[in-house]
C-alpha cells in the first residue's frame, strides 16, 4: 500500500524540476549580464576564457558614458532620482487609491458594486500599449501653456498614467484582505463612536499591513520598469530611456550596457531577494476575496 503522505511530496518536487527548468534561460540570460557587466567583452557563452574581469563598465556607467569613445555623458544621479521619482510616485498613487477602494468593496454594499468589480477585471484586462493613443490625446489636449511647469507637468502625466493601469488589480488585491477581517473588529470600533475612516485608519490599515506593502511593491516596480509611457510623456530621461537610447547609438560599448542594465535590475533582485514571503502573502490573501 502506498503512503498517501509522498504522493503530494512527489508532486511537489515534479513541480518545483518543472518551474526551475522553465525558468532556466531566465536565470542563464540575467547571470550573463552579470557577468559580462564586469568583463571586458560580453560572455554570450559559459566559456571561462571570455571572461576578463574589470571595473571600468562600472565606473563609465557611474560617469553617464555607454560608449568607448564618442557619446555624450549624461548625468546618471539625476537619471535615477527620475526613475526613482516616477517609481515612488506610482506607488503612492496605487496604494492610497486601492486602500480606499478595496474597503469599500469589501465592507459597503452599494449599488452597482458587482458591476464595478467586473469593471475593475475587463480594465486590467487591456493592455496599456492599446491605450496609448487616447492616453496621449487626453495628455495633448490638457497640455499646459506655461513652460515653466511643464517638466512637473509631465512627471505627474506619466505617475497617473502608470498608475491608472495598476489600480484595478490592486483594488482587487487590496479587497481580498479586507475580506479576511473579521467584522467584530470593525464593528468594535463603530460602536465606540469612531467613523468609518477612522476605523479604516486606526484598524483596518494596521491590519492589513502585508497587503499595503505588497501593493506598493508591486506598484513601484511597475512604476521602475515602464518604458512606455516615460518615453511617450516624460521630458526628462529615466534608466529605462538611457539604456535604450544608448544602446542604438553607433559606438556603444556592450560591456558598459550589460552594467548599465545590471544597476537597472537592482531594485528588482533585492525587493524580490528580500522580500519573498511577502510577495507569496500578497497574492495569497489577494485572491480570497
Amino acid at each position: 500500500m502506498k503512503d498517501v503522505e509522498t504522493r503530494p511530496r512527489r508532486y511537489s518536487r515534479v513541480i518545483i524540476l518543472t518551474i526551475l527548468l522553465a525558468s532556466l534561460p531566465l536565470i542563464v540570460g540575467f547571470s550573463l549580464l552579470v557577468i559580462s557587466s564586469f568583463s571586458t567583452e560580453m560572455v554570450t557563452n559559459l566559456n571561462p576564457s571570455s571572461f576578463h574581469l574589470t571595473l571600468e563598465n562600472w565606473i563609465s556607467v557611474f560617469h553617464g558614458k555607454l560608449a568607448t569613445t564618442g557619446g555624450i555623458r549624461a548625468p546618471i544621479l539625476r537619471i535615477t532620482l527620475n526613475t526613482l521619482i516616477v517609481a515612488l510616485g506610482v506607488a503612492g498613487v496605487v496604494t492610497a487609491v486601492s486602500a480606499l477602494a478595496g474597503y469599500s468593496l469589501s465592507r459597503v454594499n452599494f449599488r452597482g458594486r458587482k458591476h464595478m468589480m467586473i469593471l475593475l477585471l475587463v480594465l486590467h484586462a487591456f493592455p496599456g500599449v492599446a491605450l496609448i493613443v487616447g492616453v496621449y490625446l487626453l495628455y495633448r489636449l490638457t497640455f499646459p501653456q506655461s513652460m515653466d511647469i511643464v517638466r512637473l507637468y509631465s512627471f505627474m502625466y506619466v505617475i497617473f498614467a502608470r498608475a491608472a493601469l495598476e489600480i484595478p488589480m490592486s483594488v482587487w488585491l487590496m479587497k481580498g484582505f479586507f475580506d479576511t477581517i473579521p467584522w467584530e473588529f470593525e464593528w468594535s470600533g463603530i460602536i465606540d463612536g469612531a467613523s468609518r475612516i477612522t476605523v479604516w485608519r486606526k484598524i483596518m490599515l494596521p491590519l492589513i499591513k502585508p497587503g499595503i506593502l505588497a501593493v506598493a511593491l508591486f506598484a513601484f516596480l511597475a512604476g521602475w520598469q515602464d518604458i512606455i509611457y516615460v518615453r511617450t510623456f516624460l521630458i526628462d530621461q529615466t534608466l529605462a530611456t538611457f539604456i535604450e537610447a544608448n544602446i542604438e547609438a553607433e559606438f556603444s560599448h556592450m560591456p558598459m550596457i550589460a552594467a548599465a542594465g545590471t544597476l537597472y535590475l537592482l531594485p528588482t533582485i533585492i525587493f524580490f531577494i528580500t522580500a519573498q514571503q511577502l510577495l507569496l502573502q500578497g497574492y495569497s490573501g489577494g485572491i480570497k476575496g
